[in-house]
């Protein structure tokens, strides 16, 4: 199996390549320039691995939510690289990577609570599980909406240990002092990458629930980020 992942969604542009298991990385903190880099970031890749963008099995992107350019980048950039090698493609959700990230910490809970910096203080927000088989499971919606809006969902209610990681919590200090005591929040800023992109997308291939080229869509969450604006009278 070899899946090309890629993601642009924040500041942390990124890209991996799994073949067989064996993983390639490239990843870089920057405030702009994620069109040019992310391409560079592929090619090196391929010729690191030595493969051919048509010998891959499938192309997995970090859909959203995320910073409107750069979620509509990476969609837009997968589209392309698929549709030329006629290659499936695997959205997968940049809050779940983070909530991936964190449950493969060293001694992280089962539970992860995911909460990224929306700007305009709000956050892109969900609650996920760590399955049987290890990969991050939803337990609800992604939700958008202020630091106050977040509430642990009512089956967490048992009072087990939760993990709190993404931009959020260090966005939003009222966000942190909001938290409950049993959840603990992640020390170090734990963005989206294309590493846990390419592993969440395993399963997927593997079954053959991939989408077509033109099906590689961004998830924004703020319904109105592409609208319009309408006059008033």
């Amino acid at each position: 199996m070899r899946i090309l992942a890629l993601d642009t969604a924040t500041g942390n542009c990124s890209a991996a390549l799994l073949i067989d298991g064996q993983l390639h990385a490239s990843e870089a903190l920057i405030e702009r320039g994620h069109a040019e880099r992310i391409l560079l970031m592929v090619d090196a890749l391929l010729k690191e691995a030595q493969q051919r963008l048509g010998d891959l099995s499938a192309i997995a992107f970090g859909r959203g939510p995320g910073s409107f350019t750069g979620v509509r980048l990476a969609a837009s950039v997968t589209q392309g690289l698929a549709y030329g090698a006629g290659l499936g493609v695997v959205p997968v959700s940049d809050l779940r990577a983070v909530a991936q990230r964190a449950l493969d910490l060293p001694g992280a809970p089962r539970r992860v609570l995911v909460c990224n910096d929306a700007r305009m203080h709000e956050v892109y927000w969900a609650c996920f599980e760590q399955s049987p088989d290890g990969f991050a499971t939803a337990v609800d919606e992604e939700r958008l909406g202020s630091p106050a809006s977040v509430l642990l969902p009512a089956a967490w209610r048992d009072g087990d240990a939760v993990f709190g990681a993404g931009s959020g919590f260090s966005a939003y200090p009222e966000l942190r002092a909001a938290m409950p005591e049993r959840v603990a929040i992640a020390s170090d800023l734990l963005l989206p990458r294309a590493t846990e992109i390419a592993r969440l997308a395993v399963p997927e291939v593997r079954n053959g629930r991939m989408l077509r080229p033109e099906q590689a869509l961004p998830v924004y969450l703020r319904d109105d980020v592409a609208r319009p604006a309408t006059s008033g009278h």
